[in-house]
């Protein structure tokens, strides 16, 4: 009798610990959800779309996040389905950020999914709809970072975000996002006293598809694509000869590819050209739906810019008529 005594104590007592464990393990659970940190060495799991957004918001973030984007140099977000192993990265994440306005329009299943069990936010459609561009058919252009004020805007909803979900951390992530804004900031003056050198009547931008819309409008440079606002969109013969009108009517002295976009469409503009007498070069590749490759200067929102400045400068300024 006072052995089985003893062993119900006994098992008493290993309940009351495993108890006792099972609160601890939950409180702490609870206190990381607050803060919002994940066992991903304790920083939010963020993962983006497009590069534009994952770097500005890995600084803004800083030492409290780990940013990953699901789209690299090259890839083009209008074409793009999420693989397997997207899914299972949005899945794993604590926040996803995209851009919206139809950007990645072939993901938009896979973002209403995971938003049933995530913190998900389209962060350029809080930019006022007045501020957006619309093309003939009334679609939403969705390049928006070629506009810097607008993409402060895109990007004061991506903070708005990480404050709300980790409210500990916000005047860090305030902090951070103030001093990103005074680089854009001086960014946008040094882009417009460069674009201001080149002649009016050469400020014409000829490029594969739609994207330079927000940036024409902040320069006061014409803008032609080949393409429209989404690379889905197909090329004609008859956009191709429009576009050689244009550039013959103007003198455009350079084309330009996209590092992002088939350069065939404005080789088949120089060709045509050509035959009909005039000689065009091109101008260089400009990033338009993607940066560069991460580590280098154009793998940055602030490099990516600046190269494409620089890029059309020198292109548009530098040859002679």
């Amino acid at each position: 009798m006072q052995k089985r005594k003893s062993k119900k104590h006994l098992f008493s007592g290993i309940s009351i610990l495993l108890f006792v464990m099972l609160s601890l393990v939950g409180c702490s659970g609870d206190k990381k959800k607050e803060v919002g940190a994940t066992d991903n060495e304790g920083k939010i799991n963020i993962v983006t779309t497009i590069a534009q957004i994952a770097e500005p918001v890995a600084i803004i973030g800083g030492e409290h996040v780990k940013v990953e984007s699901l789209m690299g140099p090259g890839v083009d977000p209008h074409l793009y389905k999420a693989t397997q192993g997207d899914i299972k990265k949005l899945e794993q994440s604590d926040i996803v950020l995209y851009s919206g306005l139809n950007l990645e329009g072939n993901m938009t299943e896979a973002f209403e999914n995971i938003r049933k069990k995530k913190t998900v936010s389209a962060i350029s459609e809080a930019i006022s709809e007045d501020k957006l561009l619309n093309d003939e058919d009334g679609a939403t252009d969705p390049h928006v970072w070629f506009d810097i004020e607008l993409w402060k805007t895109s990007l004061e909803e991506a903070t708005k975000t990480l404050k709300e979900y980790a409210p500990d951390y916000a005047d860090d992530f305030e902090k951070n996002k103030e001093e990103y804004f005074a680089k854009l900031d001086e960014l946008l003056e040094e882009s417009k006293a460069k674009i201001s050198e080149i002649p009016k009547e050469k400020r014409v931008l000829v490029t594969a598809h739609d994207a330079f819309g927000y940036f024409g409008r902040a320069y006061d440079i014409d803008v032609v694509g080949l393409q429209g606002l989404s690379t889905e969109d197909e090329i004609g013969i008859s956009d191709i000869d429009d576009t050689i009108e244009i550039i013959m009517e103007h003198n455009v002295p350079s084309v330009f590819v996209e590092s992002s976009v088939n350069q065939n469409s404005i080789n088949a503009v120089i060709e045509g050209a050509k035959k009909k007498g005039l000689e065009i070069n091109l101008g260089g590749e400009l990033y338009s739906d993607a940066m560069g490759n991460e580590g280098t200067e154009e793998g940055t929102y602030i490099g990516m810019y600046q190269y494409n400045v620089n890029t059309i400068f020198e292109a548009l300024q530098g040859v002679e008529e």
